[in-house]
């Protein structure tokens, strides 16, 4: 597989219900299994087995009986970028300023406790769009961003963002339940 320009990262986004990303419905943060690994010593510190040294094909079970070991998956791609779309808007603006990203995440947080007015629909949608401009793996203005207030309730919005990846390519669109 071709390295990305979109990025590869852990998949780390729970699926609980309120958001979602369309290209990365099947993000989680899940165990992906993969074949167990026999540990063979040598000197300087241990190696893994291949079949050419023993003989046979693939990867031998260790301990006996093991047949796989649980790693964390990883995105790549669309769906990586959706994931850290919704990072990104779900992160309160200004928490990784510590880790020298002052202008990373989103002011959505800041809706919590107001009253559910048009005037606060507007202000998401500024704040959706400011987070937005600092995604540089993404075109400055969104091509869509689309609330639908038949799945809203009187304490959330219901938001969908269509994003256009700068390496041209297909919309990128997330869905997000803000809450106030």
């Amino acid at each position: 597989m071709a390295p990305s320009s979109l990025g590869t990262d852990l998949k780390v986004i729970l699926g609980p219900p309120g958001f979602g990303a369309h290209d990365a419905s099947t993000v989680d943060l899940t165990p992906v299994p993969k074949p167990a690994q026999r540990i063979l010593p040598r000197t300087g510190g241990l190696r893994a087995a291949t079949a050419d040294e023993d003989g046979e094909q693939g990867w031998r079970p260790e301990p006996p009986g093991a047949t796989e070991v649980t790693d964390l998956g990883v995105l790549t791609g669309r769906e990586n970028l959706a994931q850290a779309l919704v990072l990104r808007l779900l992160t309160p603006r200004g928490a990784l300023t510590d880790l020298g990203h002052a202008n990373y995440g989103s002011r959505l947080g800041e809706l919590i406790g107001r009253r559910k007015t048009e005037a606060l629909r507007g202000l998401c949608r500024a704040y959706i769009l400011e987070a937005v401009r600092e995604e540089p793996r993404v075109e400055d203005k969104p091509l869509a961003i689309t609330f639908d207030p038949r799945r809203e309730q009187p304490w959330d919005f219901v938001v969908e963002i269509a994003v256009r990846p700068v390496d041209g390519g297909d919309p990128v669109t997330i869905g997000l339940e803000v809450g106030l």
